[in-house]
């Protein structure tokens, strides 16, 4: 235990020493090269994770599998074997700009590396460039140094040659990529426009005091979130420390935790009515949301994608400003998104953008924040009553 305290405390100091030459830089107005960010930001932390940067067989510098590959800033080695890449930019470069991650992930997954980790000195990004998803769910955690110094030294901790010797981050990997899917289903019930047959029918069972309709009524109006805080790995149940000295609470899933959302829909309806509001709900078109009111010009677009927030404009004739461009639909916007992320050869399905889904927007009626499909189903329902 003694071992691990002291490894941690040299890790927190080597992060707040980065940490402070980052500041100096930037009160100076000074710009760091990628060269002089490796030498005084990121070599720095990969030696304080135990690994031996002066030994190619540990560190491999400028790693490529062969002469006509373009090379990796860092590859760290277990029995001269890579098992972790880390590429470099310079600090105050945009880590957001989709060709790093893209390029290093692509390598990595023809070298048969899984981990990836993505760094400006400032920022680190891990990936799991074998996860079977989008390249967008690939990112595993993100921190900046300067934002949180315990959820850095937590997340670099991972990364440590022990830590990855013995596969560690594959362990937490794997609750996160479950947690992640069940969220998202726990989310798509509760969020649903009428309360789910087979929970009314769960809790009917569990609650023989409430009526159906008193459930049914109740789970309308129910507003919930989730939260997946990471087991320990090992030692005592007290600590929030593994055997390694992760403070695994710091980590959890990189889940984005949306705002509850309030509910105020109807009583259930006969199946004949209920198509009539899915086909109402087809027909309205942006310039239908605002006119409803629900929806006001000027209103802020938000979509969270690739890990970041894209912000966009609603104008007054119901078209989207992005990035400077307008676009006749919040399809077209969404699409302009990502092509901004993967580049203009983006095709196909991943192109492909359902926007009322994409974008959210606040209700101008309920004060709430919600996808512009939420609001195009509450403006069809007010319809139906009308």
């Amino acid at each position: 235990m003694v071992s691990v305290v002291m490894f941690m405390t040299d890790l927190r100091e080597v992060v707040g020493q980065c940490v402070e030459r980052q500041r100096r830089y930037r009160q100076r107005g000074q710009r760091m090269n990628e060269q002089n960010t490796k030498a005084a930001l990121i070599s720095p932390v990969i030696m304080a994770l135990g690994w031996d940067l002066y030994d190619p067989d540990e560190v491999h510098h400028e790693y490529r599998r062969s002469q006509h590959e373009n090379p990796v800033d860092y590859a760290l080695l277990l029995l001269r074997t890579p098992r972790l890449f880390i590429e470099a930019k310079a600090l105050g470069e945009n880590l957001d700009d989709p060709r790093w991650a893209n390029q290093t992930i692509g390598y990595a997954t023809m070298a048969g590396v899984e981990w990836v980790a993505l760094t400006n000195g400032a920022e680190w990004r891990v990936f799991n460039a074998h996860a079977p998803v989008p390249i967008e769910q690939k990112l595993f955690r993100a921190v900046r140094l300067e934002d949180d110094v315990d959820a850095a030294v937590d997340l670099l901790a991972l990364l440590s040659r022990e830590n990855m010797r013995e596969n560690r981050i594959e362990e937490l990997w794997k609750g996160f990529f479950v947690d992640r899917q069940v969220h998202v289903e726990l989310m798509n019930l509760f969020t649903a426009p009428i309360p789910a047959p087979e929970m009314v029918n769960l809790l009917d069972g569990r609650m023989p005091k409430l009526s159906r309709e008193e459930i049914y009524q109740s789970l309308v109006r129910v507003r919930a979130t989730f939260d997946f805080p990471m087991a320990a790995l090992a030692g005592p149940a007290d600590s929030r420390r593994n055997s390694q000295g992760i403070d695994e609470s710091t980590l959890r899933p990189s889940v984005p935790a949306p705002a509850p959302v309030p509910f105020a829909l109807p009583a259930p309806r006969p199946a004949r009515q209920q198509a009539k509001v899915t086909a109402d709900e087809r027909r309205l078109k942006l310039p239908d949301l605002l006119a409803s009111g629900r929806l006001v010009p000027g209103t802020v677009l938000t979509a969270r994608y690739f890990g970041e927030q894209h912000i966009a404009e609603l104008l007054a004739d119901g078209r989207v400003r992005y990035r400077g461009n307008v676009y006749n639909s919040p399809s077209g916007a969404g699409e302009a998104v990502k092509i901004a992320i993967h580049g203009p050869g983006i095709t196909g399905a991943r192109k492909a953008t359902d926007g009322l889904d994409f974008w959210q927007a606040e209700d101008a009626l309920a004060g709430d924040h919600v996808t512009l499909k939420e609001i195009r189903r509450r403006v069809a329902l007010g319809h139906v009553h009308e």
